[in-house]
C-alpha cells in the first residue's frame, strides 16, 4: 500500500510540473502560479483528471479553450499517462471547451459561435510574440544594469549571452525563458547567432534600442496590468465560493481586452 502511495504522489508531481509549463497565452504566466488549477486526480490507470478555474464566468473563450488544450497537451507527454482530461469549471463555454478538448476537435468546431475569425495558431503566434517581447525587455534591463553598454547587447551573440550569470533570481529565471522561445522561433540557433533580435528577426540596431525599449514597455505594462485584474478577479471569485455563492462574478472580465464574452458577429 505504501508503495502504491508513494507511486500515486510521484505522479500527481510529475502531473504539476508539466501544468507549471503552462502559461495563460495573454499573460505569459504559468496556469499554477496565477492559481488557475484547483485539483489534480491520477487514477491507477495512468488517467489524470484536472480541474481549473478562470478568473470570471466570462473569461474569454478562445484563451479557455488554448490553455485547456496546452494541459492536455503537456500533461500527456509524460509516458505513463493513458489519456488527460482537464475540466474547466464555472465558464460559460465550459461544456464545449471540455467536450471540445477531450474529443481532440478545433476550436472553431467546439464553439462555432465564438470562433474569433482567425485560426488559434494564429492567436498562438500573437501572444508568444507578446511573450518574446516581455521576456527580452527583461533580459536587456538586466544587461544594462549590471553594466553592459548599448552597442555590445546588440552585438551580444547567443555563446556570450550563455555566459552571463544574473544575480537576480527573477532575472535568472527568465533567462532559460526568453533563450527557449529564441531556439522554438527560430530567431537564434547558432552559438554565433545575435541574441537580440526583433520577433522578425532583423537586428536590433544600437540607435533604435531606447524606442525599441519604450514600445516593449508598454507590452509588459499591458501585461501585468492584466495579470494584476486576473489575479485579484480569482481571488475575489474563490472568496464567494468560500462562501458558498458559487454564482458568476457580477461583471465580465474587461482585463484581456479580447471582447470576451462576445460570440462572433455580435456588435
Amino acid at each position: 500500500m505504501n508503495a502504491l502511495l508513494l507511486e500515486c504522489d510521484r505522479r500527481t508531481s510529475e502531473v504539476w510540473q508539466r501544468l507549471a509549463l503552462v502559461t495563460d497565452p495573454e499573460l505569459d504566466e504559468s496556469v499554477t502560479e496565477l492559481g488557475f488549477v484547483e485539483h489534480v486526480t491520477v487514477d491507477d490507470d495512468g488517467d489524470v483528471d484536472i480541474v481549473f478555474r478562470l478568473p470570471t464566468f466570462w473569461c474569454s473563450a478562445n484563451f479557455a479553450f488554448l490553455m485547456a488544450d496546452d494541459m492536455r497537451r503537456a500533461v500527456s507527454s509524460l509516458p505513463w499517462v493513458r489519456k488527460a482530461r482537464p475540466q474547466l469549471r464555472d465558464h460559460m463555454v465550459a461544456e464545449q471547451i471540455n467536450r471540445g478538448v477531450r474529443e481532440g476537435m478545433s476550436f472553431a468546431d467546439a464553439l462555432k459561435e465564438f470562433a474569433p475569425g482567425g485560426s488559434l495558431d494564429e492567436l498562438r503566434d500573437k501572444f508568444r510574440r507578446k511573450a518574446f517581447e516581455r521576456r527580452q525587455e527583461v533580459m536587456i534591463l538586466a544587461l544594462r544594469g549590471i553594466g553592459y553598454e548599448d552597442p555590445a547587447i546588440c552585438r551580444m551573440s547567443l555563446c556570450s549571452f550563455d555566459e552571463v550569470e544574473f544575480a537576480s533570481p527573477d532575472v535568472a529565471r527568465q533567462k532559460p525563458r526568453y533563450r527557449e522561445l529564441l531556439i522554438e522561433t527560430g530567431l537564434a540557433c547558432l552559438p554565433e547567432d545575435r541574441t537580440f533580435v526583433t520577433y522578425e528577426g532583423a537586428p536590433i540596431k544600437r540607435h533604435e534600442l531606447a524606442s525599441y525599449l519604450q514600445r516593449l514597455r508598454g507590452v509588459r505594462i499591458n501585461m501585468e496590468f492584466n495579470s494584476s485584474l486576473c489575479r485579484g478577479l480569482l481571488a475575489v471569485r474563490r472568496r464567494g465560493l468560500d462562501d458558498d455563492n458559487p454564482g458568476p462574478t457580477p461583471s465580465p472580465c474587461g482585463g484581456c481586452s479580447s471582447r470576451c464574452a462576445a460570440p462572433s458577429g455580435s456588435p
